[in-house]
């Protein structure tokens, strides 16, 4: 299976609720904490549910910032 990275910078103190949603949405990501004080995360996504993840994220963007 082929995997691409995408790498975000969020609001430090919303990093465990983007661990919960993607929780909700098996398979669709895995996300690893890069540099906590900075809010960089690095979300591992198979590649044919990397679209998914855009929509995914697009909808909740409000919330991660």
């Amino acid at each position: 299976m082929h995997c691409a990275s995408l790498y975000l910078r969020i609001s430090r103190k919303r990093i465990s609720l983007l661990r919960f949603l993607l929780e909700g949405y098996d398979g669709l990501a895995i996300l690893s904490t890069v540099e906590s004080k900075d809010g960089l995360v690095r979300l591992l996504v198979p590649a044919q549910r990397y679209g998914e993840l855009l929509h995914f994220l697009a909808g909740t963007a409000h919330e991660l910032h």
